[in-house]
């Protein structure tokens, strides 16, 4: 994990727990029947963020290590659960969690490996992993081609964002997940995920993004007048919605 994705979402939090979208309840109860997770189970999410994910997992009473180096994001979290017995903030990479060896039954990543070194990432996950752990790799994708709306919002990004077409994390193709997991053997399901927002919420959906330009901007007030015109061409009753695959990729490191 290089520096500057460390940083990446520093100005970006107060919208990232706010717009960012969940996961769907099926995405837990896999994990749980896969991985036989038991209350209680100590569990590694990696590049936690805000604790999106986290928030999933505490809730069936497991033990989770966040691990954040962007301390704005972690922050956030700290705020949220600080009070939960279940949560632990660490500050530390994905390629160097600080956990001790063999400490976890499932090593996590929502929304967070396309931004890790693969190689070095997959030897500190086997090593923080109990014999039998395993890890799960998670993105919320969004269809881009649902609607006109989704279409017209891709355009979008692709014209008018900073570095969109370089960090997509859709483009998750070019990630070797058979060079990750051990002898190229993991599983790989999708579960369907909505979000629905009236103006307002996709405006900060949007500005959550690190590569749409920053509020206050010049780039980004442009930004935010074609995003309304985006919104006030396809919304329907007000409202309009991201549709996503929200894609697993499990297995032994």
């Amino acid at each position: 994990m290089n520096t500057d994705s460390t940083r990446r979402f520093s100005d970006r939090v107060d919208n990232y727990v706010k717009y960012r979208p969940s996961y769907p309840p099926e995405v837990i109860d896999y994990l749980k029947r896969a991985c036989e997770l038991q209350h209680g189970s100590p569990i590694a999410d990696v590049g936690s963020g805000t604790g999106i994910f986290t928030r999933l997992l505490l809730q069936q009473g497991y033990i989770v290590y966040a691990v954040e180096p962007n301390h704005a994001m972690q922050n956030a979290a700290i705020g949220q659960f600080n009070g939960n017995p279940g949560f632990m903030a660490v500050n530390g990479t994905a390629e160097t969690t600080t956990l001790p060896d063999h400490s976890v039954d499932l090593v996590v990543c929502a929304q967070a490996f396309h931004w890790f070194d693969a190689q070095k990432t997959r030897i500190e996950f086997k090593r923080i992993l109990s014999d039998s752990g395993q890890v799960a790799l998670i993105w919320n994708n969004r269809d881009a081609g649902t609607n006109e709306f989704a279409q017209a919002y891709e355009s979008l990004l692709k014209q008018d964002s900073v570095d969109y077409n370089k960090v997509n994390h859709r483009n998750i193709s070019d990630i070797d997940f058979k060079a990750f997991f051990k002898d190229g053997q993991y599983e790989a399901v999708k579960f369907p995920n909505e979000q629905v927002f009236d103006e307002d919420g996709l405006l900060g959906r949007a500005y959550s993004s690190s590569y749409v330009p920053q509020e206050g901007t010049e780039a980004g007030e442009k930004f935010r007048g074609m995003l309304k015109e985006i919104f006030a061409r396809y919304n329907r009753n007000g409202k309009v919605s991201f549709h996503y695959q929200t894609e697993v990729y499990l297995g032994i490191v």
